[in-house]
């Protein structure tokens, strides 16, 4: 059988299961019926997540000035919307399972994509972008189609690592290259199988190669800069040693100022150790 984007990611679905306490909150948050209480009671299903969550939500990421005890005044207070990309995130970050170290440290992945995550949620707000809690999510999930490589096909994105590495080219060309496809390809088919936001497929899909994107540009050229930003730092890494090339276009639909970069990512040094730890429950 030919190997495909979406036949890897069938294997991987049969390892990684959907986030499936994210899909009942997103439906309760849709439901205009639906009050506080019937969000808190979802998560409190799983003491673990609730316990996470409460000490996410007190950590220096948020900065509250007293402590919040209940799931009903963390929503209160950061919202629906937010407290439910935070289950998603927790939960996904501790999802895929079975990764040799030696081709993958978990913890070097997750540090980059949280890395991400951290500065496009920052970058958002900066931009005065609505919804910025969006783009934390965004700039999370943008490289998870790496991790279905690394699960289900870990020879050949080892080779694809190597070619990169050696053959001075960035992964995901080194990937297209070998394969026919490459990890952005491998994310977005996954995350549609989830069911979750289409602005989240296109940034997966496309966070490379902006100026393909048909919809959601502003967020995909948030997260193009954001990716290229975190990597010439570096913080942590997908695999890729390269920092990626910048599209002159993403940068100039964002307007941003250079001068900033500096003291924003010194912001995201600050919150990310702490903040990875939170949410990883596992090395």
């Amino acid at each position: 059988m030919t190997l495909t984007a979406q036949s890897l990611v069938n294997q991987s679905l049969e390892l990684v299961s959907a986030p499936t306490t994210y899909a009942r909150l997103d439906a309760l948050i849709r439901d205009p019926n639906s009050a506080i209480d019937d969000i808190s009671d979802v998560i409190h299903t799983d003491p673990a997540l609730t316990t996470r969550l409460l000490k996410i939500v007190n950590s220096p990421y948020y900065g509250f000035p007293s402590q919040i005890n209940t799931l009903s005044r963390a929503i209160t207070i950061i919202g629906t919307r937010e407290l439910t990309n935070l289950v998603l995130a927790t939960t996904v970050m501790n999802a895929f399972h079975g990764i040799p170290k030696n081709l993958m440290d978990m913890q070097t992945f997750w540090r980059h994509s949280l890395a991400c995550a951290i500065t496009a949620r920052y970058l958002a707000e900066a931009l005065a972008l609505e919804h910025s809690e969006q783009y934390f999510i965004a700039g999370l999930l943008h490289n998870i189609g790496s991790l279905v490589l690394y699960q289900s096909a870990p020879e050949l994105a080892r080779e694809s690592i190597n070619r990169a590495r050696f053959g001075h080219e960035v992964l995901h060309e080194a990937e297209q290259r070998l394969l026919g496809f490459h990890h952005g390809d491998v994310g977005a088919i996954l995350l549609q199988k989830w069911r979750l936001p289409e602005s989240l497929v296109v940034v997966a899909q496309h966070h490379h190669t902006p100026s393909l994107a048909t919809t959601y540009q502003l967020n995909v050229a948030l997260i193009h800069v954001t990716d290229v930003m975190v990597s010439s730092v570096p913080f942590g890494h997908n695999g890729d040693r390269h920092v990626p090339p910048l599209d002159p276009n993403a940068w100039t639909t964002l307007a941003l100022s250079p001068e900033a970069m500096p003291s924003l990512l010194y912001q995201v040094n600050q919150q990310l150790d702490t903040l990875a730890d939170l949410m990883r429950t596992e090395n």
